[in-house]
């Protein structure tokens, strides 16, 4: 039997990258905070079906909300990194990333005892032009890595990477890249590892490309989703019609969606795989 991946992003509904254009990160204090119940509620209901996952977790979430990194390590999941705050690596320099992930790590660590060896980039945003970030990583002691997307995107995405869980060699050495889940249709990559993709997707079109990618392809699928996405009562920012359509479409079906996959899919944290994470 193929076991597969699920993902969390940890992070609320005002931290997304398409409304930074209205929500500075300096006002983060200032919106009521949902993360802490919505992760209550997904750890609910992963226990339900005896699934272990792997949170990537904002440094700043963290520090807001200790008792729920806690509770997530405590319940033997896995915790990774997910940055400090939640910026686009095009945007940043290379000290500015360096410093973010240390500090990211270092918080991470230091609740849960635990060594921190995952990471997963804002928004997917290791692409082409910033696969320096690999460097650093590396450097910084992460073993793998599930930020490059094999799709095209109009704010990320790096479609000629591979599919499937791969080693990626660089000038500091090597680092596992676990690619979020996509469907092969006529030469194209077409997404459906959760997210948005599976809000948007029927369930049945999602369900048959997973299936199709652990029994014809015998491969994984690495699946994601936030926490925000399963609370249909978060409040309604006014960002840009695409913004909204993205992030508020379909909040109503993630629950129901998840719980039918994790009944038919078998799933494992990624630090359980061992054939990248050596």
């Amino acid at each position: 039997m193929t076991f597969n991946a699920l993902t969390i992003d940890v992070e609320d509904y005002f931290m997304v990258s398409a409304f930074t254009d209205i929500v500075r990160f300096e006002d983060w204090h200032t919106y009521e905070s949902r993360v802490k119940k919505n992760t209550y509620t997904i750890l609910e209901l992963l226990e339900s079906h005896g699934v272990k996952a792997t949170f990537f977790v904002l440094g700043w979430v963290a520090e807001q909300c200790p008792d729920v990194i806690r509770a997530i390590s405590s319940a033997g999941h896995e915790i990774a990194c997910h940055g400090y705050n939640h910026r686009l690596i095009y945007n940043m320099t290379q000290e500015d990333f360096r410093e973010d992930i240390r500090k990211s790590k270092r918080i991470l660590e230091d609740l849960t005892g635990n060594i921190v060896i995952g990471y997963r980039a804002t928004s997917f945003s290791i692409v082409r032009e910033t696969q320096w970030a690999l460097d650093i990583l590396i450097e910084e002691g992460y073993l793998y890595d599930s930020s490059i997307f094999p799709i095209h995107h109009d704010r990320y995405g790096f479609p000629e990477a591979g599919r499937f869980p791969y080693m990626i060699t660089r000038p500091q050495g090597t680092i596992g890249e676990f690619p979020p889940s996509t469907y092969r249709i006529m030469n194209q990559n077409i997404p459906v590892a959760g997210g948005g993709y599976l809000r948007f997707l029927p369930l049945m079109l999602t369900k048959a490309a997973l299936r199709s990618i652990n029994k014809k392809e015998h491969q994984p699928c690495i699946l994601y989703f936030h926490p925000w996405e399963i609370d249909t009562e978060q409040p309604r920012l006014q960002g840009r019609f695409i913004s909204r359509m993205r992030h508020y479409l379909n909040l109503s079906s993630t629950l129901p969606k998840l719980n039918n996959i994790l009944t038919e899919f078998k799933f494992q944290p990624l630090n359980t795989f061992p054939r990248l994470i050596t």
